[in-house]
């Protein structure tokens, strides 16, 4: 074995400034300002970005990088990095790619250099066919540069424009995020919030007081619980900076790397025909009780795991990924426990985006229906339910990926339609026994269809009592909607997840296309 040769002089000087010069850049401005984030009870950069990859997996590129603005004093600090810390790792083996603000530089805010790392990373990852996701932790645009801080803005924008549907997009909010700063995280495909540490706004508590007059603190603003639960800009929220992060791990493993990927599968020891015993007693027969959906896709999904999306916020309709036999699924299901199972504004733009997201990355999607229909009012119509409400409806029109619905109990008027009905092109459309696909309720059919005989008749009540009996009996039987090949077959609840795991396995070769179109016109 040949043994090691030492360095000459003006070599080994070299190696020792290019040492000297890592260090300072890996450890930051100084100890105080690393002592400041944590106090704050913020992780540093590369605190988090050692939590989100797997161990000794990151790869840091431009890490020596420094701005070369005048002015204001910024010539006399040039801190290396300049504020971000950019590259690529792995997660759970796979590569991905990762940027993040350090506040203890400038606050992180963005300035020309600063975006051209963020440009550089973005576009490695679309190249790669990577996902992409950044840690937030930055104070806005750097002042002191001035318009060429709202160019770099401009760039990221323009590229996660470019990027979206083509590899995944995560935004992770860990500490401020104000003005235009905000838009990126919209623009991506899921937002994950900390309480307490992070906020997201457009204009902040002292603009707003300035303008309306109004007193709000920044958590009241634009905080992680209110765009979790009020405004829905947040997908997921989280107590802690650890969780937040261990689940944004999860969550990549059950998306693809990119458009052209299915998402990984995995070995199931949960089996594929288990038996769903436990429907029979969560969900009444009577349409009129309520139940937690919770638990109905905690029961088909392997090992009774699953992630949902906004779960705080419009809860009326569940989004979830989860597993069947080990293939990713997306699941839409609307939720009894909460305002009937009712479609409204909400719920349709959440479900909207969430198949689209699925249908973008080849995620098959099973929807379980339980829906009385569209919530009425002067409200839901003023604000614009039906182009609103005609957003889950594109979605489901336009998704190519596997789709497979399960009427579940009722299944009324425009909602059961909208809900991945055989007519707007489910591949596999099954009901429960339980079910009542129909054009309304039979009380309401009843009372419109016959309403002239219950009003003439001497003893009304018994009248309408018999005539929603009929309306039920020839209309509304569980077995109206099969005899036509509106719904493929009615199955025993308690084979639910064998049918379906079964579907999803036939259909993973599934290959349609659209007509050919520069982009489609959804309603907004």
């Amino acid at each position: 074995m040949t043994a090691a040769v030492p360095p000459d002089a003006e070599t080994g000087a070299r190696l020792d400034e290019l040492q000297r010069l890592k260090t300072l850049a890996d450890e930051g401005p100084n100890p105080e300002a690393t002592a400041r984030q944590h106090a704050k009870g913020k992780l540093t950069a590369r605190e988090r970005i050692e939590l989100l990859l797997d161990k000794g997996s990151f790869c840091e590129i431009e890490p020596l990088r420094r701005h070369r603005a005048t002015g204001f004093g910024l010539e006399a600090n040039r801190p290396y990095t300049d504020g971000v810390v950019t590259g690529w790792g792995e997660v759970e083996g796979r590569t991905v790619f990762v940027y993040a603000h350090d506040f203890r530089i400038f606050g992180g805010a963005l300035g020309e250099a600063h975006a051209a790392k963020i440009h550089k990373i973005m576009d490695m990852a679309i190249a790669a066919g990577a996902p992409l996701v950044s840690l937030n932790d930055g104070a806005g645009a750097r002042i002191q540069e001035g318009v060429s801080a709202l160019a770099g803005y401009g760039g990221i924008f323009q590229r996660n424009t470019r990027a979206s549907g083509v590899i995944p997009q995560i935004s992770v909010m860990l500490g401020p995020c104000a003005g235009g700063a905000a838009y990126s995280p919209a623009l991506t495909d899921f937002v994950f919030m900390v309480r307490e540490t992070s906020q997201m706004f457009i204009t902040g508590p002292d603009v707003v007081k300035a303008v309306t007059g109004e007193e709000i603190t920044q958590n009241g603003l634009g905080g992680a619980d209110v765009h979790g639960g009020v405004s829905g800009v947040a997908h997921f929220v989280h107590d802690d900076e650890e969780s937040c992060l261990a689940d944004v791990r999860y969550l990549l493993s059950l998306l693809p790397s990119n458009n052209r990927d299915l998402p990984p599968v995995v070995q199931s020891g949960d089996s594929a025909d288990r038996a769903n015993d436990r429907l029979l007693s969560l969900v009444p027969a009577d349409a009129n009780r309520s139940y937690d959906v919770h638990g109905v896709i905690e029961e088909l999904a392997d090992d009774g795991e699953f992630m949902e999306v906004h779960a705080d916020w419009a809860p009326n309709l569940v989004c979830a990924l989860a597993r069947l036999d080990g293939h990713v699924v997306g699941f839409v299901a609307n939720q009894p426990a909460a305002f009937a199972g009712v479609l409204d504004i909400r719920a349709s733009e959440k479900g909207a985006r969430f198949v689209q997201f699925c249908d973008a990355f080849n995620i098959p999607l099973v929807t379980l229906v339980d829906v009385p229909g569209f919530l009425p009012g002067v409200d839901q119509e003023h604000e614009g339910i039906i182009r609103r409400g005609a957003k889950l409806l594109y979605a489901y029109c336009n998704a190519t990926v596997p789709r497979i619905s399960v009427v579940m109990r009722k299944a009324y008027g425009g909602a059961y339609i909208v809900m991945d009905s055989r007519s707007i092109g489910a591949d596999i459309a099954l009901a429960w026994p339980l079910n009542e696909i129909a054009v309304m309720g039979a009380e309401g059919a009843a009372n419109v269809v016959f309403r002239r005989e219950i009003a003439a008749a001497d003893d009304p009540d018994a009248v309408r009592a018999q005539k929603i009996d009929e309306y039920r009996r020839e209309l509304v039987h569980p077995y109206y909607a099969a005899e036509r090949g509106l719904v493929d077959d009615v199955i025993d609840p308690r084979e639910t997840r064998a049918v379906l795991c079964r579907a999803v396995t036939m259909l993973a070769a599934k290959h349609a296309e659209l007509p050919h179109r520069k982009h489609g016109n959804p309603p907004q």
